[in-house]
């Protein structure tokens, strides 16, 4: 381990460094503050390159504001190449140690963790020193898979941690970063590129373009591929993109592998369902199944699924042509679920509503469309919300530069006022 710790300086705060933290991103930042200072362990997770390790400094930044001093603040991230034989969680134990013994702080320290997912066990350092008796320490960690929250650190740290998911950019911090006003304009801007913080930093479209395809592929080859041992990357890139062309269409497994088979590509239902489970963990797609709304159950089979961001599709090698409308719906359901909904494909005898989303005991339907242009769309837009029997609230949302106000106890709402 010799040398490590004069690695660990260059990244840490000790010495009067200050780093880059990128935009504030307040509406996370409000929310683990309030948590600072108690012994709940603080799980940031989320795709790859959505801003994590930006909003772990942010937090640091936070703690140098009100006080704290930089020797109390402990910073390693797996990812650096610096740390790349730094893979077992007793030489990660070794090195918070050697800080101690050099830095000698006093009082509560605070240990932030970025990917660690990439050291084997990690749930251990987390573990003992979140519950440590004789050092008081706060623990923060950061990792790019689901998985991150099962197995032994939801078994060791059961009802003592709290988890955000860290979505890219909303469309609120779009508008932000830019200085815009928050309207229509803004809103198409928005749905034509996505939330990815490195794409507000490059101005030329091509150059956007291999930053997506890449980010794709390092999510695809090092998340998946080298994590589960994938056999064939060529399916899962194809079941990616297949994904991405069908953003909010209903369908099954079975329907994707009789896809396949049509187009010479052989595969079978186990491997599907692999392949899209290894998806949603890496926080490249959200699955939605189906509720019958009458029946009050949740039903199998028939699903939708939607991208954690829209350059996906927007900047993705086929260029898919099918216009805003399905980025809208995309768009809507990632508002919804960044605040805490869970959230079906309302089914009705009569039709479908697009989202039925719950937290608690309150409910919210939801219909999106693109425009509403004429007493058709319109009819049917609010009809398939008028047939639900319960009085929870009710909206149809558009790209309409106009309200339509309240029709029948159902809300008309521009999208940028939804966001």
């Amino acid at each position: 381990m010799s040398g490590y710790f004069e690695k660990l300086k260059k990244y840490n705060y000790w010495d009067g460094n200050r780093f880059n933290t990128g935009y504030k991103r307040e509406w996370y930042l409000s929310r683990i503050e309030k948590l600072t200072g108690t012994s709940l362990v603080k799980v940031l997770v989320g795709q790859r390159r959505a801003g994590k390790s930006y909003l772990l400094r942010q937090v640091i930044q936070l703690l140098l504001d009100k006080g704290i001093s930089s020797d109390n603040i402990f910073y390693f991230n797996k990812e650096f190449f610096d740390f790349n034989e730094i893979t077992l969680a007793a030489d990660l134990q070794t090195l918070i140690e050697e800080y101690r013994s050099v830095l000698h702080p006093k009082g509560r320290i605070y240990l932030f963790f970025d990917e660690m997912q990439n050291v084997a066990g990690w749930e251990k350092i987390v573990n003992s020193w979140s519950q440590d008796i004789a050092v008081e320490a706060e623990v923060y960690i950061t990792g790019s898979n689901s998985t991150l929250l099962s197995g032994e650190l939801a078994t060791f740290l059961s009802g003592r941690y709290i988890s955000f998911q860290v979505f890219p950019f909303s469309f609120s911090e779009f508008c932000g970063f830019y200085n815009l006003p928050e309207n229509r304009d803004a809103m198409i801007q928005y749905l034509k590129s996505g939330g990815l913080p490195e794409l507000f930093r490059l101005d030329d479209e091509e150059m956007r373009m291999h930053y997506v395809q890449s980010l794709r592929d390092t999510i695809l080859l090092r998340d998946i591929v080298q994590r589960y041992n994938i056999k064939d990357a060529w399916l899962l890139e194809n079941l990616f993109s297949y994904i991405a062309g069908q953003t909010g269409s209903l369908f099954s497994v079975n329907n994707i592998v009789n896809y396949f088979n049509s187009q010479k590509i052989k595969t079978n239902h186990e491997t599907v369902s692999n392949y899209l489970h290894y998806l949603k963990q890496a926080y490249l797609i959200h699955e939605v199944p189906r509720y019958h709304i009458r029946a009050k159950e949740v039903l199998s089979g028939i699903r939708k699924y939607y991208l954690n961001d829209l350059a996906f599709r927007n900047y993705s090698r086929l260029r898919f042509s099918t216009g805003l409308s399905f980025n809208l719906e995309n768009l809507v359901f990632l508002q919804i679920l960044q605040k805490g909904y869970k959230i079906y494909v309302g089914t009705l005898k009569e039709g479908e509503i697009d989202f039925v989303a719950e937290s608690g005991n309150s409910r919210l339907y939801i219909q999106v469309a693109y425009l509403l242009a004429d007493e058709a769309v319109i009819a049917r837009e609010f009809g398939n919300l008028r047939r639900i029997g319960d009085h929870y609230p009710k909206m149809v949302i558009s790209l309409d530069d106009f309200s339509l106000g309240n029709i029948d106890g159902i809300e008309h709402v521009p999208a940028w006022e939804s966001a």
